[in-house]
């Protein structure tokens, strides 16, 4: 068992940390976790959040940024605008196999239900988040999910243990009030699709519009599931170290 595991098998979050603020998490995991504490992005719609709260007490901390291949047009300059704006460490990961390979020898998987999704997802988001977290010896993980994004995130806590990784969710308890404001007061954008009509924003084949009657997790996998894999303890996700 390597140190680092060691390490994140040892801590327990101390009481006060689901009350505490945002600011207070992230220092809490900077001082708990040093060199071996990660951060994630997606570069979606409210991500200019977390990765300018984070990015502002830990300036080198690695952006982990999995590039599916299929993300939309937007998405890859936003992705270049904050990554050159906030200066950020990004380390990007991409899938083993190419999107042209993949669609090749297994076809659209993500027009085969939920089955193709799940195994779309292991192949190009669970795979390389387990690479990155492997090869950048981590052993916690900051992410931005949010309660009120999802019903599969209502009941999450500020500290979770996802077999051998930490994660840590600094604005779990935000609202979007909170998020607009944070954009506001710190002149970040929302993600450029955003104005389109978009509140959730991943691979482009998966991902509509927020239309009328429906909620922002129907948006995502044709509203057969809101999580891709990564913050699932069950369905492949394992971040062993």
């Amino acid at each position: 068992m390597s140190q680092a595991e060691i390490h994140a098998k040892s801590v327990q979050p101390p009481a006060e940390i689901e009350t505490a603020s945002a600011v207070d998490r992230v220092r809490w995991a900077c001082e708990t976790y040093g060199d071996s504490l990660v951060l994630s992005t997606s570069f979606g719609v409210q991500s200019a959040v977390m990765l300018h709260l984070v990015t502002s007490l830990i300036p080198d901390v690695p952006v982990i940024f999995i590039d599916t291949g299929y993300l939309f047009p937007e998405t890859y300059r936003f992705a270049e605008e904050l990554t050159e704006r906030l200066n950020l460490n990004l380390r990007t990961y991409h899938p083993l196999k190419s999107a042209a390979h993949q669609e090749a020898v297994f076809g659209k998987l993500w027009e085969e239900g939920l089955e193709g999704l799940e195994r779309y997802n292991r192949m190009n988001k669970v795979e390389p988040m387990n690479r990155a977290i492997k090869e950048l010896g981590a052993s916690a993980w900051l992410s931005g999910l949010r309660r009120n994004q999802a019903s599969s995130r209502e009941g999450r806590s500020v500290v979770e243990q996802q077999n051998k990784t930490t994660k840590i969710y600094p604005i779990i308890d935000w609202s979007d009030r909170d998020i607009y404001r944070y954009l506001s007061e710190n002149n970040l954008p929302y993600h450029p699709l955003w104005d389109q009509g978009y509140v959730s924003v991943g691979d482009w084949h998966s991902t509509s519009k927020l239309g009328e009657g429906m909620t922002a997790e129907q948006t995502r996998f044709n509203g057969l599931k809101r999580e891709c894999g990564l913050h699932e303890v069950t369905g492949g996700a394992d971040y062993q170290i």
